[in-house]
C-alpha cells in the first residue's frame, strides 16, 4: 500500500492574504529545564491545508464537525486543470462524473469562475479539493464558495499535489474536530491501492 501526503504544513504555509500570521510559543522545553515539550500555536483554521464547512459563508450553515466524515474519505478523482480560471465549458466537458471526491491539480494556480462551481455543484460530489489556497480567486470568494457550501459539500483547499499523477485514489482526509466553527485543519493522504476503490 502506498500512501501519499498531500497536505502542507500549518505551521510554514503562508497564510492567506489579510489572515493573522501562524505563530507558536514553546511553555516548556526539556533542554531548559522543563518535564515536556509543550507548544502554544495561534494560527487561523484556514491555514495549510483545511476543510471549509458551509458555516464559512453560510450564516445558518453546519459546522465542520457536523460534516458527514464519510465526506473525506473515499474514492477520489485528481483532475488536472491549466492555471487561470475554472471555467463551466471546463465543468461541462471535463469534469469528472463517476467519483463524488474531486481534487483540482493546477500547481496552485487555478480558481472557480461562479458559473463553474454552480455547474460543479449539480454533478451531485460529496467533496471538492483544490491545491490553491481557495477554490475562489481573490477578492471574488463568496460565490464560488457559497455555490459549493449551499449543498453541504466539503471543501478541501490548499492541498499539495505537485508529486500526484491525475487519476483514481482512495482519500483520507478528515478534518481536526472543532465544534462549532466553520474550518479546520486537516492531515490528507492519498491511497493508491486500486481495491480499495
Amino acid at each position: 500500500m502506498k500512501l501519499i501526503d498531500i497536505s502542507r504544513d500549518m505551521l510554514s504555509t503562508p497564510p492567506y492574504p489579510g489572515n493573522p500570521e501562524t505563530a507558536i510559543e514553546h511553555v516548556s522545553l526539556i533542554e531548559q529545564g522543563g518535564e515536556s515539550n509543550t507548544t502554544l500555536v495561534s494560527a487561523c483554521v484556514h491555514t495549510g491545508t483545511h476543510v471549509d464547512a458551509p458555516l464559512h459563508f453560510l450564516e445558518y450553515g453546519l459546522s465542520v464537525d457536523k460534516l458527514p466524515l464519510d465526506c473525506f474519505i473515499g474514492p477520489c478523482t485528481v483532475a488536472e486543470v491549466k492555471p487561470g480560471p475554472i471555467t463551466g465549458e471546463w465543468v461541462e466537458n471535463y469534469f469528472p462524473r463517476l467519483c463524488q471526491r474531486v481534487l483540482i491539480k493546477s500547481g496552485g494556480e487555478a480558481w472557480f469562475m461562479d458559473s463553474a462551481a454552480e455547474a460543479a455543484a449539480g454533478l451531485g460530489i460529496k467533496l471538492i479539493g483544490t491545491d490553491s489556497v481557495s477554490i475562489g480567486f481573490y477578492g471574488a470568494q463568496i460565490k464560488p464558495h457559497k455555490a459549493f457550501l449551499s449543498q453541504n459539500i466539503a471543501i478541501l483547499e490548499n492541498l499539495f499535489l505537485d508529486e500526484v499523477e491525475p487519476g483514481d485514489y482512495f482519500l483520507v482526509a478528515p478534518p481536526v474536530r472543532m465544534g462549532g466553527i466553520e474550518a479546520a485543519p486537516a492531515r490528507a493522504v492519498l491511497i493508491t491501492d486500486s481495491y480499495l476503490y
